[in-house]
């Protein structure tokens, strides 16, 4: 009989997490993925709870990851997926167990720390036919994929040239603090032994490159980069310029201390006919400006949207939609594609619309080339293929 419902597992993640939280939330929107299993935090008493609060099985809530991957792997009743939503240090162990029990696999970015542990996470699930989803979310944004559409027929010509930016202020109490922290959520992204060898560009700069690439189909091919660290272990503020694989350039700036700014996703692709601009914090809208003609402004949920990204929409033009339906709009391609392998049907390009394994390796061969040329003085860095 074919299966119209999922099972999934969660690690990390517990209640008073954030991006656990945005995750669960964004899988309910499909309403075909049922949370049957987790292992949530290392605190015993936190994970029961997250546990409880889900209604989950007492033998179901494990006290680790590779306990749950081990017995979820040998029950008939396994989960379909896992979601690893853990700090950073994490990502690369969990997301292997799960992978090695022919669990699939929907991990946080950046997806590891080292591009080796990054290429034998997707070599083990091309050997395993297992999916891997990677967090860039806002590639889920309808007018993201709008642009995309737009980009790829033409309409703005070659791309020529890229400008974005991810402006945050919330570390700038940080500056000059040592090993003060101004904010809790900073302190395992400031601690190396966590985080990995980037905050910001890890953190932030990562979406840039994988919400450009999303929309252009580009991949960075070298950069150079200046991260300043203001007393801080890992870097705050990022300015980097790019070299891309059809010889074009750009420039990408990441910062988590401009003042004044909250999650200033800005991208800009300029073409030999026209040009395109997605604001994060306005993401229903999409600027498209053709030559010698006026400024256009496509609101999402309007009919002139194309069908793909259209379909995609879930309430009426004019009601804003954000990042939870962003994230959802991840999990609706990932979930179908999941559904699709278990009742053994083919997966077409609408179901593998996710970000997958390929743009955590990129994420992490950027983070990678932009530490080495802002150790080596800003000097030009090829991007790892």
């Amino acid at each position: 009989m074919e299966r119209t419902r999922l099972r999934y597992g969660m690690v990390g993640g517990g209640l008073n997490a954030f991006i656990g939280g945005v995750h669960r939330q964004a899988i309910s929107f499909e309403g075909t993925a049922d949370l049957v299993a987790g292992c949530f935090s290392s605190d015993a008493a936190a994970n029961k709870e997250c546990g409880a609060f889900y209604r989950m099985a007492d033998d179901r809530v494990y006290a680790s990851f590779d306990e749950m991957a081990k017995a979820e792997g040998a029950r008939e009743d396994k989960i379909d997926f896992v979601t690893v939503v853990t700090p950073n240090i994490l990502h690369y162990a969990a997301a292997k167990a799960f992978l090695e029990q022919g669990i699939h696999v929907f991990c946080e970015k950046p997806l590891c720390f080292e591009v080796d542990e990054a290429k034998e996470l997707k070599k083990l699930a091309e050997e395993k036919g297992l999916l891997f989803g990677v967090g860039y979310s806002y590639s889920g944004n309808v007018m993201v994929k709008q642009a995309r559409e737009l980009v790829q027929k033409g309409v703005i010509g070659e791309v020529i040239n890229v400008n974005a930016e991810y402006l945050q202020e919330w570390l700038i109490d940080d500056i000059g603090a040592g090993d003060q922290t101004m904010n809790k959520l900073s302190v395992w992204r400031k601690d190396p032994k966590v985080a990995g060898i980037s905050n910001c560009v890890g953190d932030i700069g990562t979406h840039i490159e994988n919400t450009v690439s999303y929309i252009t189909g580009l991949r960075v091919k070298r950069l150079a980069a200046m991260l300043d660290y203001y007393g801080q272990p890992l870097d705050l503020n990022a300015n980097i310029l790019v070299e891309f694989d059809n010889g074009s350039h750009g420039v990408f700036a990441s910062s988590q201390v401009c003042v004044g700014h909250m999650n200033g996703l800005v991208v800009r692709i300029f073409g030999t006919k026209g040009a395109i601009e997605w604001v994060q914090e306005n993401p229903n809208i999409l600027y498209v400006t053709l030559k010698g003609q006026p400024m256009q402004i496509y609101n999402r949920g309007m009919a002139y949207v194309e069908d793909y990204p259209a379909s995609l929409s879930r309430i009426p033009s004019g009601h804003p939609e954000g990042l939870y339906v962003a994230f959802a709009n991840m999990y609706h391609a990932f979930i179908n594609a999941v559904l699709n392998k278990v009742n053994g049907k083919p997966l077409g390009k609408e179901e593998l619309d996710f970000p997958t394994v390929d743009d955590g390796v990129a994420g992490v061969e950027f983070i990678q080339a932009a530490v080495k040329s802002a150790r080596n003085g800003a000097t030009w860095v090829d991007v790892e293929s």
